[in-house]
C-alpha cells in the first residue's frame, strides 16, 4: 500500500532530510519547520546554507551515517540521493517510508491559495525570477524555489507568509508530476534529458501531464504560443489556457511597441487586448521578453496589478549564472551563463552579437554524454555563432561515458575552434588571446565558470 506524504508531514511528526543543503531542500527544511515539523537533516560538507539551517535550529549532520534516520516518521531525499545511500539503506531497514523532495513541494503546495509552477526545457530559473521580482514588488510575500542564486533574496529560496508560492519546476524524472500548481507555466517543450525520456513525444505526453494537474474552476496553463511543441503538447486541452507571444497579437498576451536600446529591451505588454504593463528590461535578448511576458501572464492570470510587473521586471538584473557578469581582464568583459542546451545556447549567443562587442568568445563545457550525443549536431551549428569557440571536456555529471562522444570530436566539426582538455588549459587560452573590446562567455551546466573566475584572478 502506497504511503501519502502528507500523513508525515504534520504538527509533532519528524522528518529528516537527506542532502538538506540543497538548493530546493534547505527552503523545504525552513517551510516544514514553520509549520510545526520536527526537521533534521544531512548532508556531505559544511556550507553557509547548513550554517543558516542550524541558526534555526534544525540539527545537520556532515556525512551519511545510518543512524541518522534512526527515530524519524519519514525521510525526505533529493533526487541526488540513491538507493545505495547509508540513511536510505537505514530507513528501509527500519520501515521507515523513504520520500522524493518533489513529493514534498507537492504536499505544501495544497497549503497555498496559488502555486505558481515554472516549466519548460529552458528559461525556467530566469522566468521564476521574474516573477519573484513582481511578486514581491506587490507585496504578496511569496514563499519562492528557484534552481539558482537570484540576487535580491541573496540566495536560491525565499520563506514567506503570503499565500503564495512559486517554484521552478523540473521535468527531469517527472518532479514536476509530483507538484499541485494552481498556475501552470510551459515556456517551451523540447527534446532533452534523453537519459530519462525516450523521446521528444515522451516530453510532450510529460507536459500535458504537468498541464492538466491544474483544478478546474479556478486554475491556468500559462503556455507560450511562439513555441510549436508546446502548441502541440495542448493541442485538445480543456482547461483555462492563456497563452503568451512575441508577436502574435491573437495570443492573450503580447509584447507591443517593442524597442532596443544598448542591447536592451522596451515594450508595452498587451493583455486581453488591453495594455497591462510598460515593461523596460535590464536584460537582453528576445528570449527574455518571451520570459517577461510569461512572468506577466501568471501575475495577470493572479490578478497582479500592472504596476507591480513594471516595478519587479525593472529591478530584474538576472539570476546567478545566467549572463552574470564576472568581471574584466585585460579589456575584455567576462560573463557566465548556464545555458547546456542548444535552444539556450542559441539565445545566448545570438543575444550576444546584438551587443557592442568586437568578438565574442564561447567557451563552452557539454553537461552529459547522453544530451551531447543527442544533440550533437544541432550543438555543432549554435557554437558556429561565437567568433571563437573553446571546448573543455564533457561535463559527466550522473553518467560514464559508454557513447564515444567528446568535446575534442565537436570542436573537429566547428571552423576555427579550440579544444582544451582542462578548465586550467582553457583559462590560460583565454588569458593569451582577451583582446580589449571582447565578450568572453564561459558556459555550461557544470563548472567551467572556473575557468572565468580564474581568468579574472589572474587580472
Amino acid at each position: 500500500m502506497e504511503q501519502k506524504i502528507e500523513n508525515y508531514i504534520r504538527p509533532g511528526a519528524r522528518a529528516h532530510l537527506v542532502g538538506i543543503g540543497g538548493v530546493s531542500m534547505a527552503p523545504l527544511a525552513e517551510v516544514l519547520k514553520g509549520r510545526g515539523v520536527a526537521v533534521t537533516g544531512s548532508d556531505m560538507k559544511e556550507s553557509e546554507t547548513v550554517a543558516h539551517l542550524r541558526s534555526l535550529g534544525i540539527p545537520v549532520i556532515i556525512g551519511h551515517l545510518p543512524q541518522s534516520v534512526e527515530g524519524a516518521d519519514c525521510v525526505i531525499r533529493t533526487a541526488a540521493v540513491h538507493d545505495s545511500n547509508p540513511e536510505i539503506t537505514s530507513a528501509r531497514y527500519f520501515d521507515i517510508p523513504v520520500f522524493e523532495r518533489a513529493q514534498a513541494w507537492g504536499a505544501i503546495m495544497k497549503h497555498y491559495k496559488n502555486a505558481l509552477c515554472v516549466a519548460g526545457t529552458h528559461g525556467k530559473t530566469t522566468t521564476t525570477a521574474m516573477c519573484t521580482h513582481i511578486f514581491l514588488a506587490a507585496g504578496k510575500d511569496p514563499s519562492v524555489m528557484i534552481g539558482g542564486t537570484l540576487p535580491i533574496l541573496g540566495r536560491g529560496h525565499r520563506v514567506g507568509r503570503g499565500n503564495t508560492i512559486i517554484a521552478e519546476s523540473c521535468e527531469y524524472c517527472n518532479s514536476f508530476l509530483s507538484f499541485a500548481p494552481t498556475v501552470a507555466v510551459i515556456l517551451n517543450v523540447e527534446a532533452d534529458h534523453l537519459d530519462f525520456f525516450r523521446d521528444l513525444d515522451d516530453i510532450k505526453a510529460s507536459f500535458r501531464k504537468f498541464a492538466e494537474l491544474v483544478p478546474t474552476p479556478g486554475g491556468y496553463v500559462a503556455a507560450n504560443w511562439d513555441n510549436p511543441n508546446v502548441r502541440e503538447t495542448l493541442e485538445g486541452f480543456q482547461k483555462p489556457c492563456f497563452t503568451f507571444s512575441l508577436t502574435n497579437h491573437e495570443a492573450h498576451c503580447y509584447a507591443d511597441n517593442l524597442t532596443w536600446e544598448q542591447g536592451l529591451p522596451t515594450f508595452d505588454v498587451i493583455a486581453m487586448g488591453k495594455k497591462y504593463a510598460h515593461v523596460s528590461l535590464r536584460v537582453g535578448g528576445n528570449h527574455n521578453v518571451s520570459n517577461a511576458l510569461a512572468a506577466a501572464s501568471a501575475a495577470y492570470v493572479l490578478g497582479i496589478p500592472g504596476r507591480a510587473v513594471e516595478e519587479g521586471l525593472a529591478s530584474f538584473t538576472g539570476a546567478g549564472r545566467r549572463f552574470e557578469k564576472k568581471g574584466t581582464y585585460h579589456g575584455a568583459d567576462v560573463y557566465d551563463d548556464y545555458a547546456h542546451h542548444p535552444d539556450e545556447l542559441r539565445a545566448l549567443l545570438t543575444m550576444a552579437r546584438t551587443l557592442d562587442y568586437k568578438r565574442v568568445v564561447c567557451a563552452f563545457q557539454p553537461h552529459t554524454y547522453t544530451r551531447t550525443a543527442a544533440l550533437f549536431d544541432r550543438f555543432v551549428e549554435v557554437l558556429k555563432l561565437a567568433d571563437l569557440a573553446v571546448l573543455t571536456p564533457i561535463y559527466a555529471a550522473r553518467e560514464t561515458d559508454s557513447l564515444g562522444v567528446s568535446s575534442e570530436k565537436l570542436a573537429q566539426e566547428i571552423p576555427g575552434a579550440v579544444y582544451r582538455p582542462g578548465l586550467e588549459e582553457a583559462a590560460a587560452f583565454l588569458a593569451d588571446i582577451a583582446q580589449p573590446g571582447d565578450l568572453i562567455l564561459t558556459v555550461g551546466a557544470g563548472d567551467i565558470y572556473l575557468a572565468g573566475e580564474a581568468l579574472i584572478k589572474a587580472s
